[in-house]
């Protein structure tokens, strides 16, 4: 933890009579007397703050999942705790040191990518394999000069979400006049840009406007909007988060400009938006891995248990916190047991995420590259009478 105690000097770590080793204290390991291991899972994300809906919706999941299995015939339970961020680069910092020093063991990351990014590096130095439900940018996992072995990630990578927005068009809308809307001081943001930029090009899309926003003009968007209007464009794409989407659509209806609007990730939230006229969501696509009216019985299963434990229908970040304890637990059932040692979890972990094969409410025949990145199947949803319904 050198880089952890230079940069938040926690020299009470040292001394501490419990110490500051996060596979180290065996309270995470206690053997109850049946044959169960405990594991401390961790995470952090934006329980408070404009993104709160988002760290809300991760931890109301992943506590769901922990309740299941721990009330299963599992031998894997979980002792979980969660940080508040606020989707802060140096609160994540912070969130970090109180796990660490609560003794986690394995992590669910964070739920945000600048949060995430500034905390990779601790999360390699220290050896604690972490798995992200919705930190989608590969900083994530990895740099240009360094790959986080134990770092992975259960969303689509930014990457990813912008070549698979392009492919979706040239299948679904390749007649149409597309117009983009992006951030482009967000890592997230642009990042799914760059990709999609490349990739539209690459399949033929007709893209005849970019516009773009910074976080100190994310609040009137006449000129894009008017931009996209005067361009002819009747697709606008929106890789951005829902708090400025919601924004540009009242501003479109303002403007009496009804093209489709094309979301990713980042917009999954917007039905829950206070203040927020959802009609005006309506007829919205976005590209997910998890539709919540789909009829399977897992998500179906998630769909009922969440609604009965918070009284509200989960989404997409909430999908794949769910699915993330799941794929940690057979992880963990894979190793074994008798096998499982709680000082040297990182490597056995790691190794697991290189090689198995995971289905969940998120994707079935999952997999996992050695960067991190996950392997399945995206989604279309459309926001059809305030709800998400399959767009295929």
């Amino acid at each position: 933890m050198k880089k952890l105690l230079v940069v938040l000097l926690t020299v009470f770590c040292v001394f501490s009579l419990v110490g500051c080793g996060g596979s180290s204290n065996d309270e995470g390991t206690a053997d109850a007397g049946d044959g169960t291991v405990t594991i401390k899972l961790g995470g952090s994300g934006p329980l408070t703050g404009d993104t709160a809906v988002y760290g809300k919706a991760v931890e109301n999941a992943a506590k769901l999942a922990v309740k299941e299995i721990n009330e299963s015939d599992s031998k894997i339970k979980f002792d979980f705790k969660f940080e508040d961020d606020e989707a802060d680069t140096e609160k994540a910092i912070t969130a970090y040191s109180s796990l660490y020093d609560w003794g986690m063991q394995l992590s669910l990351f964070t739920v945000t990518s600048g949060s995430g990014a500034n905390v990779a590096a601790l999360y390699d130095e220290d050896k604690i394999f972490a798995l992200t439900p919705s930190g989608s940018s590969t900083a994530l996992a990895y740099t240009d000069t360094t790959n986080y072995k134990g770092n992975f990630q259960m969303c689509f990578t930014d990457p990813n979400q912008g070549v698979a927005s392009a492919d979706y068009m040239k299948t679904k809308f390749a007649d149409k006049k597309i117009a983009v809307i992006y951030k482009n001081d967000d890592v997230y943001s642009a990042g799914v840009y760059e990709k999609f930029d490349a990739q539209s090009k690459a399949n033929g899309l007709n893209v005849v406007y970019v516009g773009s926003f910074t976080a100190d003009t994310s609040t009137d968007f006449s000129s894009q909007l008017q931009g996209a209007k005067d361009a002819g464009a009747d697709l606008v794409y929106l890789p951005i988060y829902y708090q400025p989407a919601s924004i540009i659509l009242k501003q479109a209806s303002d403007k009496d400009y009804a093209p489709i609007f094309f979301g990713i990730d980042g917009m999954d939230g917007i039905l829950t938006l206070e203040n927020f006229d959802t009609s005006l969501a309506e007829g919205v696509y976005l590209l997910t891995p998890f539709a919540a009216d789909a009829t399977d019985d897992a998500t179906v299963h998630f769909v009922t248990a969440f609604e009965a434990e918070y009284n509200e229908e989960p989404n997409q970040f909430a999908a794949d916190a769910y699915d993330c304890v799941y794929a940690i637990k057979q992880a963990l059932e894979n190793i074994g047991v008798d096998n499982i040692d709680a000082d040297n979890l990182y490597e056995p972990m790691v190794a697991q995420f290189n090689s198995m094969t995971f289905n969940g409410i998120t994707g079935t025949n999952v997999t996992w590259a050695e960067n991190g990145e996950v392997s399945k199947a995206p989604k279309a949803v459309v926001i059809t009478n305030g709800v998400y319904v399959s767009a295929d």
